[in-house]
């Protein structure tokens, strides 16, 4: 049996190739694992990749505003904005300022940190100020923060602190996290409470606070006055006794 031409046997080659080339793409498509699926949002994984965040994690835990922004973010259609105070921004806290809160203002403190709302950086520059956060309206306080700025510049205010938004760890709806370099004390800390009104008094005079507050204490002896009643009393019943000797 003669042998096939040459041209044949490289006809062949060329034509195996190729049908080998053609379905190897295939074949890798049907093998490779499809991608996994995005799971749901955890803020403090988030923080704890970026790292620094070690200080406002431990609060996020403490008080449970941490399951709250999960919550929140992976069920509403409103989403949230997150403003993360680094380390440094606690450390250079003034001594003992996070020692004067009490239980309540601690959560007070981290709720002020968290909008219920998504904000991207350009919408920051067009909201109506105040904007709410969620300890709006605790203690009957507004808690709310101010921005400003322009172009690609965007501060936030707590009328005690103003620090500029700069680095987004992230900024795809439905969660928003800024980092931010000094913790945003709020203002409603630092204002002193009106005392309650005093209840009217029976007999129909002014109470102390209906008179524009309390009096200042006399300096002197709170009983020298009604010594001095007594004596005048006395020289009276004197005088009209000797009268009545003499008559």
């Amino acid at each position: 049996m003669a042998a096939p031409p040459c041209s044949s046997l490289i006809l062949l080659s060329l034509t195996t190739l190729v049908s080998s080339l053609l379905l190897l793409p295939a074949a890798q498509a049907q093998s490779a694992p499809a991608p996994a699926p995005s799971g749901p949002i955890n803020v403090t994984a988030i923080l704890e990749k970026a790292g620094q965040y070690n200080f406002f994690i431990r609060l996020l835990n403490e008080t449970q505003a941490g399951n709250q922004i999960n919550n929140q973010v992976n069920n509403s259609h409103d989403g949230m904005t997150l403003f993360a105070p680094t380390d440094n921004a606690f450390n250079n806290l003034p001594t003992g300022t996070l020692n004067n809160l009490t239980n309540q203002q601690h959560v007070q403190l981290v709720l002020y940190h968290i909008c219920p709302k998504f904000y991207s950086l350009d919408s920051l520059l067009t909201v109506s100020n105040p904007v709410r956060t969620l300890a709006s309206g605790q203690d009957g306080g507004v808690f709310g923060l101010n921005f400003t700025g322009q172009a690609n510049q965007v501060n936030v205010s707590t009328g005690i602190v103003e620090v500029p938004l700069y680095n987004a760890l992230r900024k795809d709806f439905p969660l928003a996290v800024y980092q931010v370099d000094k913790v945003l004390l709020p203002e409603e800390f630092y204002k002193a409470k009106a005392p309650a009104a005093s209840p009217p008094a029976a007999d129909g005079s002014s109470s102390p606070a209906a008179d524009g507050g309390a009096k200042a204490p006399s300096t002197g002896n709170p009983g020298n006055g009604s010594g001095r009643m007594s004596v005048g009393l006395g020289l009276v019943s004197g005088i009209w006794l000797c009268m009545a000797l003499l008559s």
